[in-house]
């Protein structure tokens, strides 16, 4: 087992991540594993702290049944009272009660004393011997001459059934103590019964070792049964310390992951200037190199360079652009600058950017919009970069002499969505996971010329969430692929129903200042519909 305090790199994290928190709890689990799996090593067939167990179990009963010992010990002395001599049975007594007053204390003391395993066998024998005491002193007012008197042979055996059947139950998580209270009381009277000489007395003396026999048997089976239980518990408690390590670990390692995640995010976003800057001026003068500004290439060749330069300059800003809008969503610093959008108008838009690329292509691009759709309150540039992700991506995988169809219509609930479905080769389904994580490409994305860092989809999936939206990616492989994308009904601007009732008179000042289209104007403008919030 790994030692949390040989990680010094947790603690070079920056103050403000919490990935240092769990290295205490870690500690702390690993404690408990210790702790239950010693519990659960064995030594000469017991474990060591299932021994502590088993006496403080031991020690809590006598402790529970004092009153029940003590009621038991007074009524025998009364009872005693009356066939022996009244002095002999409160001499008994007395001493009955003092050997259970120091059981009683040793328990107490056994239970108010730290755990200490070394100190457990001495325990042990203690109690067994303050048992054995406890058992001669029953044997000392039992054993008396029998009478022919069946009546007070019964007496006899009802007392020792008595005895023995409470001292087992007291002393069994400790069998060896509740042999040595009832062995004693047994043998005294079978000794009685069987020098009687008569045989209804053998017959009780037979019926007494039964008794004493099926006792011993019951304790046995109490103690295997109450050290089932401790070892079940001691395996529970080791399996959820492992369980409670393991969960630390892995708190600590999403904690160091989500920091390095932070920080790269925050590394790429802050470098947007250092990269654009060169990028820029590669850029411009490239342009000016290929468009022969200032006078024509000595060797045509340059302009081919100039000109591949140029394009892998914008392939490279795009690129950049694309990483960089990321980080910033992942480093909750993009922001939403939102206002009234019509989605018809955007998605017509990013067609019309991107239908010479299609026709390039020999590909279709087909049109399905509702009409009169009120506009969506959202951030239009991120909307019409939505489009031309999904737009751009069904071109880029779709093959020549195919087709792609836009539709933007309204959603059951009363939200607008936008729907790409083009004829590509498809994605196949345990690949879809991967083209919508982050650098994800699928085989077919693999294999295309055109290839990209795989943040469109990714992009595209974290803007409309942004909006609280949902995105749905839908493909077979050789039918196509459709991504649906749809904006809440909470996001949707309806316009207001005409009044039915005629406004009241303005003021003078007022009248003379508004207009008829100031008032028509007031009255058809559009405003949030109810339960925006916004």
């Amino acid at each position: 087992m790994s030692n949390p305090a040989d990680k010094p790199e947790v603690l070079q994290l920056p103050a403000e991540t919490p990935a240092a928190a769990p290295i205490p709890d870690r500690r702390r689990a690993a404690r408990r594993v210790r702790e239950a799996r010693d519990r659960l090593t064995s030594t000469s067939g017991i474990r060591p702290t299932f021994d502590r167990e088993l006496l403080r179990q031991y020690a809590r009963t006598r402790l529970s049944a004092s009153y029940v010992v003590m009621l038991l010990v007074a009524a025998t002395g009364l009872l005693f009272g009356f066939l022996i001599e009244p002095v002999s049975a409160a001499a008994w007594t007395c001493g009955m009660f003092c050997i259970h007053a120091v059981i009683i204390r040793n328990c107490a003391r056994f239970l108010a004393e730290p755990p200490r395993l070394t100190a457990t066998p001495t325990w042990r024998t203690r109690f067994v011997l303050l048992d054995l005491l406890y058992g001669l002193c029953w044997m000392a007012i039992l054993i008396y001459p029998t009478s022919p008197d069946v009546g007070s042979n019964t007496l006899m055996m009802f007392m020792m059934l008595l005895v023995i059947a409470v001292s087992s139950m007291l002393a069994a998580s400790l069998p060896v103590a509740a042999l040595a209270a009832t062995v004693p009381v047994t043998t005294a009277i079978v000794a009685n019964f069987v020098l009687s000489g008569s045989f209804d007395n053998y017959v009780l003396a037979l019926f007494a070792l039964a008794a004493e026999s099926y006792f011993a048997l019951l304790a046995h089976r109490l103690h295997s049964t109450t050290l089932a239980t401790l070892e079940v518990r001691a395996e529970k408690d080791a399996l959820i310390g492992e369980l409670e390590q393991a969960k630390s670990i892995s708190d600590e390692a999403r904690h160091r992951a989500e920091s390095a995640n932070v920080a790269k995010s925050r590394f790429l976003a802050q470098m947007s200037h250092e990269l654009r800057t060169p990028l820029n001026a590669i850029l411009g003068f490239s342009e000016v190199m290929k468009s022969e500004i200032f006078g024509a290439h000595a060797i045509p060749v340059y302009k081919e360079y100039s000109a591949d330069i140029h394009n892998s300059g914008v392939h490279l800003l795009n690129l950049i652009n694309e990483i960089l809008d990321l980080s910033r969503i992942e480093a909750g610093r993009y922001e939403l600058n939102e206002e009234a959008v019509s989605l018809v108008h955007v998605v017509a838009d990013c067609h019309h950017l991107l239908k010479l690329r299609a026709s390039s292509r020999g590909i279709t691009i087909h049109e399905v919009f509702e009409q009169s759709m009120p506009r969506i309150w959202g951030d239009e540039r991120a909307t019409r970069q939505i489009v031309l992700n999904l737009l751009s991506n069904s071109i880029k995988f779709t093959p020549q002499g195919g087709e792609i169809w836009l539709k933007v219509g309204w959603t059951a609930s009363g939200g607008q969505y936008l729907s790409v479905k083009d004829t590509g080769s498809g994605i196949a389904e345990d690949e879809i996971p991967i083209v919508l994580a982050s650098f994800g490409q699928g085989s077919n994305s693999i294999k295309s010329a055109e290839q990209g860092a795989g943040l469109g989809l990714p992009i595209a999936k974290s803007l409309i969430d942004m909006h609280g939206g949902t995105f749905t990616l839908k493909s077979k492989l050789r039918i196509g692929t459709e991504v649906i994308v749809t904006f809440p009904p909470e996001r949707v601007m309806s316009a207001l129903a005409p009044t039915a009732e005629e406004a009241p008179p303005l003021q003078p000042e007022t009248t003379n200042a508004a207009t008829a289209d100031d008032k028509r104007r007031a009255r058809n403008k559009p405003i949030m519909s109810a339960g925006t919030g916004l």
